[in-house]
């Protein structure tokens, strides 16, 4: 695909600049607990405010379904952005109207405004036409930072899109070219590593993982659902037993596409989940009916570290094993710090992403040490999947 990218805009002096940011950020009494998010948008704020633009800031926050909750008003976020930028950020009560206008209009070249949560209006989530043409009017040019929005279809990240001309940001062209080198043009082999619960949540990224990838690891609660298809008895592990049939199908697939699943063949099993519990480690065929599957064993590792080994590219979602719960982060742990360790020598191009995802590198020390870590989240997971993302579609010049 091709799109304009901040090098595209030669001449940002006093426009009015709209950049759609995520700023979903994590609340506790007022002040916010974690600014990842804010921190990696940034860079596009420095440069157009640098570039002398007036940047105006669009967000939502919550799922206010189209009223007006104090509880999700984005004001409490105007201060933390300040901060982490070093100059002051003004913010508006609301996303459109006659008290935008006129805030917009007092701004100096270079100053930051953060608009009110787009969702208090129904006509954000419905992409409705005079709502998005109401955004539209508070700017001159669109700039799209936040790739977390982008599989939704709003108006302040698609509709707006066809009636301004249009950027991708900093932090959404980093994700893009990530995305990009991970599966739109890879270097080969290509390895996916795949876990979580569950096989339901996840059908259609295994379906277009094992068309596109050389090797597929399963692990986490999902590997039991593909040990079960494969006539092994899980004890009482996580399992989607009526999924057996799609196991067999994805399995097949990868058969016909020359993928290597790559299946636990031991387990560290324990009677109960709780952190120090009684555990063993043993082959997946041996496990005991009233025995839990909670991460893999050493021989699975060890079967993961060679495929991380013949790797030249890796894309990592969900953790292999319950990693909330010492002893049971091992697999994880090992298997995130084998990459980082390959990606450090310049061996492997890693990028990972999804919210235990995230958790998980953070848990192993390795996030840092990937080469894409996305906190995206259902976009990133929607890209995986194949599927067409509205707010990076709009983009496309």
């Amino acid at each position: 695909m091709t799109y304009k990218t901040l090098d595209d805009l030669t001449e940002a002096a006093g426009k009015r600049a709209l950049v759609r940011v995520d700023l979903n950020v994590p609340m506790d009494g007022g002040k916010v607990t974690d600014t990842t998010r804010i921190e990696r948008v940034l860079p596009t704020l420095r440069e157009l405010s640098g570039k002398g633009a007036k940047v105006i800031l669009l967000a939502h926050f919550g799922r206010p379904k189209g009223q007006a909750v104090p509880d999700m008003s984005l004001g409490p976020v105007a201060p933390a952005v300040a901060e982490l930028l070093g100059k002051p950020v003004g913010f508006a009560p609301d996303c459109i109207g006659d008290a935008v206008a006129e805030a917009i209009a007092s701004m100096a070249d270079g100053d930051i405004l953060l608009l009110e949560n787009t969702r208090f209006h129904s006509g954000e989530e419905k992409n409705d036409p005079e709502f998005t043409k109401a955004l539209a009017q508070n700017g001159d040019l669109y700039i799209n930072d936040a790739f977390s929005a982008a599989h939704r279809a709003h108006g302040s990240t698609e509709g707006i899109a066809r009636l301004l001309p249009s950027f991708a940001g900093r932090t959404m062209q980093a994700e893009l070219e990530a995305l990009q080198s991970a599966l739109g043009a890879p270097e080969r082999p290509v390895l996916a590593v795949v876990g979580g619960a569950k096989v339901s949540s996840k059908i259609d990224l295994l379906e277009n993982l094992v068309a596109k990838v050389d090797m597929l690891v399963i692990g986490g609660g999902m590997a039991n659902t593909f040990l079960a298809a494969n006539g092994l008895d899980v004890g009482k592990s996580l399992c989607e037993h009526d999924l057996a049939d799609t196991a067999q199908k994805i399995m097949n697939a990868a058969k016909l596409g020359e993928c290597d699943i790559i299946l636990p063949v031991d387990a560290v099993v324990a009677r109960e989940f709780k952190a120090g519990a009684e555990h063993r480690r043993m082959p997946v065929d041996a496990i005991p009916t009233d025995g839990m599957i909670l991460d893999a064993g050493e021989a699975t590792i060890n079967m993961i570290r060679d495929a991380i080994d013949k790797a030249k590219t890796l894309v990592w979602n969900g953790p292999l094993g319950a990693f909330e719960i010492e002893p049971f982060d091992a697999a994880t742990v090992a298997a995130a710090q084998h990459a980082a360790k390959r990606t450090k020598a310049g061996k492997l191009n890693s990028v990972a992403g999804g919210g235990d995802t995230v958790a998980a590198l953070n848990h192993a020390g390795v996030a840092e040490a990937f080469s894409y870590v996305s906190t995206a989240g259902g976009a990133f997971l929607e890209w995986l999947e194949g599927k067409e993302l509205p707010g990076v579609k709009a983009l496309e010049s």
